[in-house]
């Protein structure tokens, strides 16, 4: 069946900091999140949109509904988008903004919809809309944190998705479970049953370090699960700087002392 949103050519470079080139055909579009661009060749026109950014024509309300949806999930209230003017093939590059892969998928292999993480989304072909996703169940309301509110890919395009460190993918058997740190998740298929359970014991409550919450996640379906998540990445940035009672000893002493006197500590 021929799709009806563009179709793009790609190529993924490098291992752990990966970024990705999209060869655009001549008027094609590839929408992308604030922040993913690297580089461009240049007929390759830059515009700013307000929506959901699957490049229909839409009345202002429906935008500005949109928008919305993708503030929820703490995404940009704006979205990026990149069209080939010239009658040549050209390229644009997008980056993720910490460590992992970039996960290249065909929306058309997976029903026309997935349901990922907030800030794992990169780019996608124009027709993609991007909206979010409400889990039904309480438990994932109420203590979800990044799990309650998630972005829905649908279409049938390409999407770009990035996982933080190594990534995982499983395939779930129908009435499988499986259980998943809640930042862990990447994406999943959209028939995949999925809540946020209590970890329950006293003392893994409060000796645990694991949080209190786990994603619980039913199959039938695929997931992609990812060993690094930015949230953890970022908490043991901010616990090992200086500022917040780290130290530098793993920077040797004389480093460390000098570190310390060019920070004025």
């Amino acid at each position: 069946m021929e799709r009806t949103s563009h179709e793009l050519d790609h190529r993924i470079v490098g291992d752990d900091m990966q970024c990705v080139e999209i060869t655009l055909d001549p008027q094609e579009t590839v929408l992308a999140e604030a922040g993913a661009f690297m580089m461009m060749d240049e007929g390759i026109e830059m515009k700013t949109i307000f929506g959901d950014g699957n490049g229909q024509e839409q009345g202002f309300l429906t935008k500005l509904m949109g928008a919305g949806k993708r503030v929820l999930t703490g995404e940009s209230l704006f979205m990026t988008t990149y069209t080939n003017h010239s009658q040549e093939r050209k390229t644009v590059w997008f980056a993720a903004a910490y460590p992992g892969k970039i996960i290249p998928l065909d929306l058309r292999d997976y029903g026309q919809r997935l349901i990922c993480q907030k800030d794992s989304f990169l780019c996608a072909a124009k027709g993609v809309s991007i909206g979010i996703a409400f889990q039904k169940k309480i438990g994932a309301g109420l203590f979800g944190g990044e799990g309650f509110i998630m972005q829905k890919l649908e279409g049938d395009g390409q999407v770009y998705v990035h996982a933080g460190g190594t990534t995982i993918q499983k395939d779930l058997k129908p009435g499988e479970t499986l259980r998943v740190d809640t930042g862990c998740l990447v994406a999943m298929t959209s028939n995949v049953d999925y809540d946020i359970q209590f970890i329950g014991g006293i003392k893994n409550t409060l000796f645990g370090g694991e949080g209190l919450f786990f994603a619980s996640l039913r199959g039938p379906g695929h997931v992609w699960i990812q060993s690094l998540p930015f949230s953890r990445l970022a908490d043991n940035i901010i616990s090992a700087s200086p500022k917040a009672g780290g130290s530098r000893k793993g920077e040797g002493s004389i480093l460390g002392g000098l570190g310390g006197l060019l920070d004025g500590n």
